[in-house]
């Protein structure tokens, strides 16, 4: 037998696990790594069990087969492996190859993991937030409690110095064995805007017909999942005698996943696989690739809250994987189903789950781990703070976890169930039948995409496919149907029988939805979000609904999936999150305080009542809402209150401790000096009633008020008495003054200690001419103003010297004749 790539490293990795306990290890596809590391740390006597970590069943299983077939034995020996529903471990297996998530359940019930002596993540590369999550626990564990415990990190297309640095662990490197591979691109785009274009499926059976027809040795095909496998499977009934057709993804029984693993005992073979067959296998007399150009992957689904798979272009990593595994033995052909100009577009590397998945059930992990601090945990790529607190809000309303971070009872029992957060709250509390809708909530809708909305008739179609049939006319999809009944048998529902509306309730608190008013079918959800209906949906009148899939439209979401549910329902499953709000505001379309006491669930109103006793000092505070809302310019406004606002502008540039009463600082914060004065004003037109001149002196104290009069009297007094008001608007200040009020004085008027400017007005108050030198217009422009008023003026005094002459307001006494 040939030795393996891996073979020169293998003592410098035991060497460093040995010296550090802890190591990263960089080896490309088919290097070995996953099937000969273990044995050989077993053989040069690794200390405890050696436990590593794949990231698919199908991996675990046929990792665990490989390395007991090298020892002649069968898995349950020195060599097992355990995944959910399979287990195939004995008293003296020292390797024990596991899916991801059992290493965090491990750690969760024993931290100090007892009896592992070695812990290795195989393609840790495929970054699986399980991956990521498992590896941060252990190294606490390890940091806190098992100093001992040996880590490797095993990985075939990863940034190995990142790592490294964040373990602070050395690196080992294999080189591998590979043989040229000829790449071969379409000439054209498949996905051309022709509308003759083949379906993506049977334009990928037609280049495994061409690869076929032009090479010779076993054809591994990518494709996305196990739909276009079997679509594509259909499109391969031609292709020649000795040809056998292989199906590999996670959900095929053993026996056919082993079929297609093994050499094909004679002619030759395709195999189509799913992203499985990347890495962590090992498919024999594989020489030529046929690459779809697709994967599937978990991505957060804000429709329906939880992780869904999508399916995305490859990226340029995961092409060359792919392409790698067709010179493993010998020189290869890989097929790709794009140009080589497409080539450039492709992502560099797949993006992280814990930056792209839903991060609910991660949460709830850290936080029974006893993690509120993230930080203190060493994570390759840190979660976004906005994905842990959409998480933690949704756990805390779940009753998971408490509203400071700590993980409750309940949350401890819905971490420990194989489900979504969601799902296992409903599963928990639910009763009989929630384990149905827990299947169906995970599943692919059973109906069509044409069906209506509401989830009873996927129930119906559950419990009575033929009937349902019958009576409605819409055929289910079988395998959906097969694939949810299935799944139902694992579940195991507790709590009082409750309504499938209750149900969905308890899934998805925050997607209750409660129908605005108005003719379209728009509905406010618990959360604060909005959703629509199509209007001919028979769901369209029901007022209230649970929401439990949208399109994920951030604005107005359309309802994919929906069940009725009554108030009478709502209100018995969450009394004590049933809320009595008062409110006090300001109505900008009755322009009118309102005053109105409400029983809220989250952001949904179910009663709305008119509270009859608000305090006068909450509706005074509604009322300056109003007033922020209509702006400043809807106070009653005089002329005194503006020329108060102008004095103290203009006595605050030499005391500027006096109160900012400027349009701006006012509107600024109405409270302080608007609120107390609103008291029994409740609508617009009420504020007529305010006086904005006592409101605004209110806010200047005693010495405030001395000061201001100092530095800016309100007024001077002429010569006849008259109280003359001093306009500070003005540059400079600003008095306007009948002209005979001002003979006899020969000095001019100041305020403040600065000259005034005098508006000089003719007898009948018009402007005659403005002065700010009153001795100088007697002296110099009196005159010429006396010849022009005279005329007009006659019965006015109009002397020749007013600086001698008596002011007055009145015209000259009649004469007696």
């Amino acid at each position: 037998m040939t030795a393996l790539p891996i073979e020169p490293v293998l003592p410098d990795l035991a060497a460093a696990l040995d010296d550090r306990g802890i190591a990263v290890l960089e080896a490309p596809p088919g290097a070995g790594k996953t099937t000969r590391v273990p044995l050989y740390l077993l053989e040069v006597g690794a200390p405890g069990r050696i436990v590593m970590l794949e990231p698919r069943r199908l991996a675990t299983r046929a990792a665990a087969e490989r390395m007991a077939h090298t020892l002649r034995e069968t898995p349950g020996g020195t060599v097992g492996y355990a995944m959910r529903g399979d287990r195939k471990v004995g008293p003296g297996t020292r390797i024990e190859v596991v899916t991801e998530g059992l290493l965090t359940r491990r750690l969760q019930s024993d931290p100090d993991l007892p009896g592992v002596g070695t812990l290795i993540f195989d393609e840790f590369h495929e970054r699986s937030l399980q991956a990521d999550l498992g590896l941060a626990l252990a190294l606490e564990a390890r940091a806190a409690l098992r100093p001992d415990l040996r880590i490797l990190v095993m990985s075939a297309t990863l940034d190995a110095g990142a790592v490294a640095a964040m373990l602070d662990a050395p690196v080992i490197t294999a080189r591998g064995r590979s043989y040229p591979v000829d790449l071969r691109h379409l000439g054209a785009p498949w996905q051309s805007p022709d509308r003759h274009r083949p379906r993506y499926e049977a334009a990928v059976a037609g280049l495994v017909h061409k690869a076929v027809a032009e090479t010779e040795g076993g054809v591994l095909v990518f494709l996305p999942g196990e739909a276009e496998i079997k679509r594509v499977a259909a499109g391969l009934t031609s292709l020649g005698e000795g040809t056998i057709v292989h199906r590999l993804y996670g959900a095929l029984p053993p026996s056919a996943q082993r079929a297609a693993i093994a050499p094909a005992p004679h002619g030759r073979k395709v195999v189509l696989a799913t992203a499985i067959a990347e890495t962590s296998l090992t498919i024999e007399d594989v020489r030529v690739v046929v690459d779809s150009g697709r994967a599937r992957r978990p991505r957060f689904d804000a429709g329906s809250g939880m992780a869904r798979l999508i399916t995305e272009r490859v990226t340029a990593a995961e092409a060359t994987q792919r392409a790698g595994r067709a010179g493993r033995v010998a020189p290869g052909v890989c097929y790709r189903l794009w140009t080589k100009g497409e080539e450039g577009a492709l992502a560099p590397f797949p993006l992280p789950e814990i930056l792209s998945a839903d991060l609910t059930g991660f949460v709830l992990e850290l936080a029974a781990w006893g993690t509120r601090d993230l930080g203190a945990l060493a994570f390759l790529d840190p979660p976004r703070e906005a994905d842990i607190t959409a998480a933690r809000d949704l756990l805390t309303d779940l009753g998971a976890l408490e509203p400071g971070g700590a993980i409750t009872d309940h949350g401890r029992r819905l971490a420990a169930l194989p489900l979504h957060p969601r799902l296992g709250h409903m599963l928990t509390l639910g009763g009989a039948g929630s384990d149905l809708m827990a299947a169906l909530f995970e599943a692919r809708d059973p109906l069509p995409r044409a069906a209506p909305v509401d989830l009873t008739l996927r129930l119906d179609a559950l419990r009575d496919t033929r009937r349902f049939e019958t009576e409605t006319g819409i055929t289910p999809r079988v395998g959906a149907l097969t694939t949810i009944r299935a799944e139902t048998k694992r579940l195991k529902p507790q709590g009082p029988d409750r309504t499938p509306g209750e149900q969905a309730a308890l899934a998805y608190p925050d997607r209750i939805g409660l129908r605005r008013p108005g003719e379209a079918p728009r509905y406010l959800l618990s959360g604060g979000k909005g959703a629509v209906l199509d209007t001919a949906d028979p769901l369209a009148g029901t007022r209230m609904l649970v929401a439990v899939n949208l399109d994920g439209d951030t604005r107005e979401a359309r309802i994919r999936l929906a069940i009725p549910v009554t108030e009478t329902e709502i209100r018995g499953l969450f009394p004590d999150r049933i809320r009595t709000r008062d409110i006090c505001r300001w109505s900008k379309r009755h322009r009118r305080v309102e005053a109105r006491r409400q029983t809220c669930l989250g952001a949904l109103v179910l009663a709305d009542e008119r509270w009859r006793d608000a305090p006068p000092d909450a509706r005074a505070q509604a009322m300056a809402e109003g007033v922020a809302d209509m702006g400043l310019d809807g106070l009653p406004w005089s002329d005194a209150a503006r020329r108060l606002q102008a004095r103290v502008a203009r006595a605050r540039a030499v005391a500027p401790t006096l109160p900012d009463l400027s349009d701006a600082a006012l509107a600024r914060d109405l409270n302080p000096w608007l609120t107390p004065y609103l008291m029994g004003i409740e609508t617009r037109s009420d504020l007529g009633k305010l006086d904005l001149v006592a409101v605004l002196r209110a806010q200047l104290d005693r010495g405030a008020l001395q000061t201001l009069d100092r530095i800016a009297p309100a007024a001077v007094t002429a010569p006849t008495g008259t109280r003359l008001l001093i306009d500070y608007a003005s540059d400079p200040p600003r008095i306007s003054v009948k002209l005979q009020e001002l003979f006899g004085l020969t000095r001019h008027p100041e305020a403040g200690g600065a000259p005034l400017l005098i508006e000089l007005l003719s007898p009948a108050g018009r402007p005659v001419q403005t002065t700010a030198d009153l001795p100088g217009f007697w002296a110099r422009s009196y005159h010429d103003v006396r010849k022009d008023m005279r005329g007009r003026y006659p019965k006015h005094p109009w002397p020749e010297d007013p600086t001698t002459a008596p002011p007055t307001r009145r015209a000259k006494p009649r004469t007696k004749g």
